[in-house]
């Protein structure tokens, strides 16, 4: 895998990981109801969630592009739709996917976790999202190292980022600042998801050498 390939992807995930949603808001209320160590937990089970989900998807997409190379494309014009669909979703958000940030009861380190887990694994559009992203770097990523890579860029962005968040939710301004920003993150999202959308039907219809 490339360089450049490996940083388009990076971007994606990171682009991913910080839009405002369920997943921030079970972070935030877990850091600022027990503290930075419950929101560690909360963010590093919710990583794992993505690592799973990212796995399966590509174990999967791997098997699809050997037995059927035509179902792989179709999945692959699929997924560019899907992340259009996403785009289009974004651009038009007036930053209501931030969800409302609360404190609430204090709960255990392990239910904590358990919450950050539950909220990636039952997450449907999370699995989209993989089959969407991962369709293009399945084809390019066919040795162990990359497919590592792979798996390992999105579980660990998702893990710094979420333990960022609970690091520096002790500062009231900060969650202001991200309720506020809501919109323009949604915005700039949008953007790049619909430019990852045409970069996947180009690279599609190359011609395979």
């Amino acid at each position: 895998m490339t360089l450049s390939i490996w940083l388009s992807l990076l971007m994606i995930c990171m682009l991913g990981a910080m839009s405002p949603g369920p997943s921030l808001a079970v972070v935030a209320k877990h850091s600022l109801a027990g503290g930075r160590l419950h929101g560690i937990a909360t963010s590093w089970a919710h990583a794992l969630g993505v690592g799973v989900y990212a796995l399966v998807t590509l174990l999967g997409l791997a098997v699809v592009l050997r037995q059927s190379p035509v179902l792989f494309q179709v999945i692959t014009y699929a997924g560019a739709a899907y992340l259009a669909y996403l785009g289009w979703n974004a651009l038009r958000s007036k930053g209501g996917v931030a969800a409302k940030l609360a404190a609430g009861q204090s709960a255990s380190l392990k239910e904590a976790a358990r919450d950050g887990l539950m909220i990636s694994i039952l997450n449907p559009k999370l699995a989209l999202f993989f089959l969407a992203l991962f369709s293009q770097f399945v084809a390019v990523g066919s040795e162990l190292s990359d497919r590592a890579i792979i798996v390992a860029t999105p579980l660990l962005v998702d893990g710094l980022w979420y333990t960022l968040i609970a690091l520096v939710l002790s500062r009231p301004a900060v969650l202001e600042a991200l309720r506020n920003r809501a919109q323009l993150i949604d915005r700039l999202s949008g953007i790049v998801l619909l430019a990852l959308a045409l970069r996947v039907i180009w690279q599609a219809s190359l011609p395979a050498f």
